[in-house]
């Protein structure tokens, strides 16, 4: 590239920056024949990250069991499962890629059921929860503080109006089944 006064500072960081990623692709055998015949480590972890930003919030939540691991308060002190103001959101939660869920108490107790939807940006989960007769009993907008593989956390307001006091509800990742309908 030749320079002169009228290039640009970013043409030349981009053009750094390409030749540095030459230098660096030219460098990674060691790793790509530790990938196996057919494909480089690199394009490996560029399919895996590829695979992870096609998930839409909604494949995240229905991707696992979740199970209510913690929960903190406004100030981002760990609350106790059994608190009067979180209790109530405590259990195992199964949300299917259909469109429905069902949780269960910590004692594989039936909670709720019904369907459940999640933004584009997974910034708010809405849940309608039914009776066994498709009976809606009520709707519930949260919103999601953490929405991943690994977490799953949405906030509430015990009060309805005052955004000053709430709890994030954390979930984890589990295998635990699903109780059988009794």
């Amino acid at each position: 590239m030749k320079l002169t006064k009228s290039t640009k500072p970013a043409t030349i960081a981009v053009s750094a920056l390409i030749a540095l990623g030459a230098l660096t692709a030219c460098s990674t055998g060691e790793a790509d024949a530790a990938a196996g015949a057919g494909t480089t480590a690199s394009q490996e972890a560029a399919d895996q990250e590829a695979a992870q930003d096609a998930q839409t919030p909604s494949d995240v939540l229905a991707s696992t069991a979740w199970e209510t691991t913690g929960a903190t308060d406004a100030d981002g002190e760990d609350v106790p499962l059994d608190d009067e103001n979180v209790s109530a959101f405590v259990g195992w939660a199964y949300f299917e890629a259909d469109g429905t869920f069902t949780m269960y108490n910590l004692d594989d107790s039936p909670k709720m059921q019904g369907d459940w939807t999640v933004d584009e940006e997974g910034t708010t989960r809405h849940i309608v929860a039914k009776d066994d007769a498709g009976e809606v009993q009520f709707e519930r907008d949260s919103d999601i503080v953490t929405l991943t593989d690994e977490e799953f956390t949405y906030r509430v307001f015990p009060e309805e109006g005052n955004t000053d006091v709430y709890y994030d509800i954390v979930h984890t990742p589990t295998d635990h089944e699903e109780p059988a309908a009794s």
